[in-house]
């Protein structure tokens, strides 16, 4: 499996103390492996917009591209 660098990420950030340390949207409390485990539940880019407030569609979708173009490997995401 690919280890992502999300340090090159600028959509996100790791602030220790906050989530343990974990990768999260910039700003936010939402972890990024909560999008992907999410998408791969079968939910939409809308879908997790409507269930997490205070997201924004460009961070969620840069992160989503960024995932993407890191894997170099097309993604099968709904967005509704």
């Amino acid at each position: 499996m690919a280890v992502l660098d999300w340090s090159q990420c600028a959509a996100v950030e790791s602030v220790p103390g906050k989530l343990s340390g974990a990768w999260v949207l910039r700003g936010t409390r939402m972890p990024v492996a909560t999008i992907f485990q999410n998408l791969e539940a079968g939910a939409c880019l809308d879908d997790i917009l409507s269930w997490f407030d205070g997201l924004n569609r460009e961070q969620v979708k840069a992160v989503i591209d960024f995932a993407a173009h890191s894997l170099e490997a097309p993604v099968n995401t709904r967005y509704c």
